[in-house]
């Protein structure tokens, strides 16, 4: 996932609005004193936060839910000043906050309960331990989503959280630092850290700090894994996608088309488990593509702020050059424009969403990532090459396929390599669900039991 080269930071910690490029607020990085309070203290609420019962961690946790709920619009505002997404998203992003946050409040208590194993010994049972301070090193692209679904779980389970947000998102890191301490979290229980990615390793090498999770590119999160595995640590990597969307010949076509078109341009097209290869049966490819060219086209371009708008800005200049520079090698190398796909010559981030096809292998965009609001198209004879071609990328995080035939559904489920799959619906990430990615897009799961134990030590207790 292109969100900025996590550990490289950015040149300064700032607000720039993206629909304008105007830098709107810049803040003073955290000095190492700053830091290393900030840890200690992390370490002092962990010692009260883990003997606090669940019972009571729930009962601030669900008041971390209201305040998402009650707030939604002042955090949509800020998510959309400071990476561009329609304002109606970051509303919705905040809500489904309040999902996680109500999920855990509900569930940690019987995901964490003692499990009795029968054993020829008096008793034998797993217990579910916390392990400290966890680091967190966020992107920008859903600014409260991301840290939610790490924050909800790990301190429920009694953990504490230190955030490292993208430094173009300081705003909203800061808001979520403060959401957890109206609550009634502990002081230190979670903390923003207003640091560069140079300042990360020596903070994954403080004895302090007991583990780290990473949602990122690849080099930030191979960067994070090898210092952590230095340390001997537990780390949870959720990196890049290049999602396969499959439609078959039995497919509802305008659903396939809406919910494709949805995939691909949600979040201005920046989302890891966005629909970014559809792979369509020659049976049906041109009524797609026609569809999918109309629907694209349609699409509102303009003020993210305004409640008809479907696409703002990307984030920030650079992405709209590498897009375009993406889009314009494609082209060069035997690619072709459908629609769209272009920079928009006005102040700001502005790219217009588009569809390209005949991708093949051996260009570079056959490999890549695109992570902006363009469509790859291509075209196969039946499953079995679609199902070669979804799992012909390094990556394997989300994957779609949009049929009726049942056997063509359970061979999806087990054939296509990714972290999940999805039919005749949008790759998304779920509370109740576990949520990840195999081969580069990363290890690890968050969400469901899963996302609350990545960071506990299941610990094994005995009685003669």
């Amino acid at each position: 996932m292109s969100v900025g080269g996590t550990l490289r930071g950015f040149i300064m910690i700032a607000t720039t609005n993206p629909a304008t490029g105007t830098v709107e607020r810049e803040f003073t990085p955290h000095t190492d004193a700053q830091v290393d309070l900030a840890i200690a203290k992390s370490v002092v609420a962990f010692e009260a936060l883990k003997d606090t019962t669940i019972a009571q961690r729930a009962e601030w946790m669900n008041k971390v839910a209201d305040l998402l709920e009650s707030d939604a619009l002042v955090f949509g505002r800020l998510m959309t000043l400071e990476m561009g997404k329609p304002l109606s998203q970051a509303v919705g992003e905040a809500k489904k906050c309040a999902t996680a946050c109500r999920y855990y409040a509900d569930n940690a208590e019987a995901i964490m309960a003692d499990e009795t194993v029968d054993t020829e010994k008096t008793k034998s049972f797993r217990r579910i331990l916390p392990l400290g301070p966890v680091l967190a090193v966020m992107p920008w692209n859903y600014p409260f989503w991301q840290v939610i679904r790490f924050a909800a779980p790990a301190l429920m389970a009694g953990n504490t959280g230190l955030l490292k947000h993208a430094s173009n998102v300081p705003q909203c890191a800061l808001a979520l630092e403060e959401l957890f301490t109206r609550a009634g979290f502990p002081d230190g229980a979670f903390q923003t850290l207003l640091i560069g990615g140079s300042k990360v390793e020596a903070i994954l090498r403080d004895p302090r700090v007991r583990a780290a999770t990473l949602t990122g590119s690849e080099p930030a999160g191979a960067s994070v894994a090898s210092i952590c595995g230095d340390e001997i640590k537990p780390t949870l990597l959720e990196l890049g996608g290049s999602d396969a969307f499959i439609v078959m010949p039995s497919a509802d076509m305008d659903a396939a088309v809406s919910v494709g078109l949805d995939s691909r341009t949600k979040n201005n097209g920046q989302s890891c488990i966005a629909a970014k290869r559809f792979i369509v049966h020659a049976d049906v490819y041109d009524n797609f593509r026609d569809a999918m060219k109309t629907a694209m086209e349609a699409l509102i371009i303009g003020d993210p702020m305004e409640d008809d708008t479907n696409i703002g800005p990307l984030v920030n200049e650079d992405a709209v050059k590498d897009l375009t520079h993406q889009v314009e090698n494609a082209l060069s190398q035997g690619a072709r424009r459908v629609t769209g796909a272009e920079a928009i010559d006005q102040d700001g981030a502005w790219f217009r969403p588009g569809i390209i096809e005949g991708v093949t292998e051996g260009m570079d965009a056959y490999s890549q990532e695109l992570f902006g609001p363009v469509a790859m198209l291509f075209k196969v004879d039946d499953l079995d090459a679609a199902i070669t071609l979804a799992n012909d990328s390094s990556f394997g995080l989300g994957s779609a396929i949009f049929t009726q035939d049942k056997a063509e559904i359970e061979r999806a489920f087990t054939e296509i390599e990714a972290g999940g799959t999805f039919v005749n619906t949008m790759t998304a990430s779920d509370p109740r669900l576990p949520f990840g990615g195999i081969k580069r897009s990363g290890y690890g799961r968050e969400l469901a039991r899963e996302g609350l134990l990545a960071f506990c030590n299941v610990k094994t207790c005995v009685v003669a």
